[in-house]
């Protein structure tokens, strides 16, 4: 069968992005987070103390969406919140938020190891700055 959406970038980019997302689900499905959730864990270990702000507008999740994030995050140990300036909260990993943000890197780094073998090797290198080239 001919189809002429395979033809199309935005079709296959969409058709892949679906492809590794279903991937990236199934292989958290044991840390017991869902992939916002896993972006914010990722974002504040790698910058203790951000304004949930920043995290919000960095992973591009709206204010009510992060509100109620954060609070399940915090309600279950893994992330603290301290007032900045009156209404601005820092946010940063507890102890078990840190444990809980190793297990989700390793899984995460074996999942990009894993898409990245499925790429042909000479393409590699081009295909992180060519996905970001659509967005930023």
């Amino acid at each position: 069968m001919r189809n002429p959406l395979n033809t199309f970038p935005g079709y296959a980019l969409r058709r892949a992005a679906v492809s590794m997302m279903a991937d990236l689900t199934t292989r958290l499905e044991n840390t017991g987070l869902r992939y916002s959730e896993t972006a914010v864990v990722m974002l504040i270990g790698a910058n203790p103390g951000i304004a949930a702000s920043t995290v919000g507008r960095e992973l591009d999740i709206q204010r009510a969406n992060l509100t109620r994030l954060l609070a399940r995050l915090e309600e279950d140990g893994f992330l603290t919140r301290e007032l900045l300036d009156g209404k601005s909260h820092a946010v940063a990993l507890t102890a078990a938020g840190q444990e809980l943000h190793d297990r989700i890197a390793a899984v995460v780094s074996e999942f990009e190891r894993s898409m990245l073998d499925r790429v042909p090797p000479e393409h590699r290198d081009h295909l992180l700055p060519a996905l970001q080239a659509l967005w930023r």
